[in-house]
């Protein structure tokens, strides 16, 4: 494993080197950390993980893309990203799609993919509704990447295929009134022949959710650590936590050996990027909160005081306004509470209502 460097680090320092490296500050319209884009599960919380750093959507594109979810990327990154993301061999493709529901299927490797995402290019030449151009994939797919749905009575792709198929095929996402259609980009990429810059993609993890191991990086892309391994940086310092070792790139160590905690109060939304990292017991020590924090559906935002998570919210439309209520882990300080009313406010803008209405549970 590389990494001539080797420091011992304390908790405080990895998260304020994250909080720093995520770009909290508000100190650039599009900050770093939108090299792996800001995930959209539920729908609007890509613009509020953006809100969160001060950021616009200007300039951004919603697709599919980390593990078949929609993220906002750099439109003129997505050719690079879409050859970073390609598996590279077959058995990446196959750890990527092993479903029970195409076992079969899944041992076709990359060719899963590259059919998949030639018939997604084929079939969206304008905007369609993800349900019909599900309809027409399945039926223009090998069988065996397809099962049977006893409840519509049809064969249908495999979603963590279909939807990882999409940046390769040049497909982006358009959430419209309850439904999503699916529109064919304006940068019309070819389909990658072979992986290209993915140990950029692993520096870019370590960079911002790191130090971290290749077992998290393998999480992070929903992959088997001996991929993620083939392409581990070469040049990363080692850093020792607690007595337990992990990476993060050389550049990076004289950041986080200075880093310390800075005053900022920030809402996050679920699956804001800072969220995303796979050493959760590391940001959320406690098991229970981490449970609550972390839900596999319908999970909360998370409240960061510094560079703690130290409670919880969610929001409730309520006309041209908002209703937020803030659930703390512990009381919190009259500072604090002011600056909620002003983060409330930023929420409120970026889901486009003009008022939030502040609750502290």
């Amino acid at each position: 494993m590389s990494g001539t460097h080797r420091i011992e680090v304390t908790r405080e320092q990895v998260l304020a080197h994250r909080v720093a490296a995520h770009g909290f500050a508000r100190s650039s319209p599009t900050p770093d950390v939108l090299v792996l884009g800001a995930q959209d599960t539920p729908n609007g919380s890509a613009r509020q993980a953006l809100a969160a750093r001060g950021a616009s959507a200007e300039g951004l594109e919603l697709v599919w893309t980390f593990r078949g979810a929609p993220h906002l990327h750099r439109r003129t990154g997505l050719p690079a990203l879409a050859a970073a993301l390609w598996p590279l061999d077959d058995a990446d493709a196959t750890a990527r799609i092993d479903t029970a529901v195409i076992r079969e299927g899944a041992r076709l490797g990359t060719e899963a993919f590259r059919v998949t995402a030639e018939a997604l290019r084929a079939l969206v030449t304008a905007p369609m509704p993800k349900g019909e151009v599900s309809t027409a994939v399945s039926r223009a797919v090998p069988r065996s990447l397809t099962y049977w749905c006893e409840p519509c009575g049809a064969r249908h792709i495999a979603g963590l295929l279909f939807q990882q198929a999409g940046v390769f095929g040049a497909i982006g996402v358009r959430p419209e009134g309850g439904r999503t259609v699916l529109a064919p980009l304006e940068t019309r990429y070819p389909v990658p022949a072979t992986a290209s810059g993915t140990t950029g993609l692993v520096r870019a993890y370590l960079r911002f959710l790191g130090p971290a191991t290749p077992a998290e990086v393998a999480k992070y892309l929903g992959t088997k650590v001996s991929a993620v391994k083939a392409v581990w940086p070469d040049d990363l310092a080692e850093v020792v936590l607690d007595g337990r070792k992990a990476w993060l790139p050389a550049d990076d160590l004289a950041a986080l050996s200075a880093a310390r905690s800075r005053r900022l109060v920030r809402l996050l939304p679920p699956g804001d990027p800072f969220l995303q990292a796979h050493d959760r017991e590391l940001v959320v020590p406690d098991r229970r909160r981490r449970q609550e924090i972390w839900r596999a559906l319908g999970g909360p935002g998370a409240l960061l005081v510094g560079t703690e998570i130290t409670g919880t919210w969610r929001a409730k439309a309520a006309g041209r306004r908002i209703d937020l209520t803030v659930a703390p882990f512990g009381p919190l300080s009259s500072a604090v509470r002011r600056e909620l009313e002003a983060e409330a406010a930023i929420v409120a803008s970026a889901r486009g209502v003009a008022e939030a209405r502040l609750r502290i549970a």
